[in-house]
């Protein structure tokens, strides 16, 4: 089946039918990152740009950390 082929039967799908593909697709995208494929062009530069970003202004975020610890309070509550 081609890649055209594939594309024009998504819509096609169920809603589950096409979580699970997502999932299949990030899980493939994953093992491609841990064989050492880097980054998409695209992606370069979307991380390029958030580098940038923060690199103006590096108090504008918070430590992952202390976002998950206050995400974790939140649901415990």
């Amino acid at each position: 089946m081609s890649k055209a082929e594939i594309l024009a039967e998504l819509p096609k799908l169920k809603a589950e039918e096409r979580r699970q593909i997502y999932q299949r697709l990030c899980e493939l995208q994953e093992q491609d990152l841990l064989k050492g494929a880097g980054p998409s062009e695209e992606e370069k530069k979307l991380l390029d740009a958030a580098l940038a970003e923060y690199e103006k202004d590096r108090d504008k975020g918070r430590p992952w950390r202390e976002v998950i610890g206050e995400l974790r309070a939140r649901r415990a509550s």
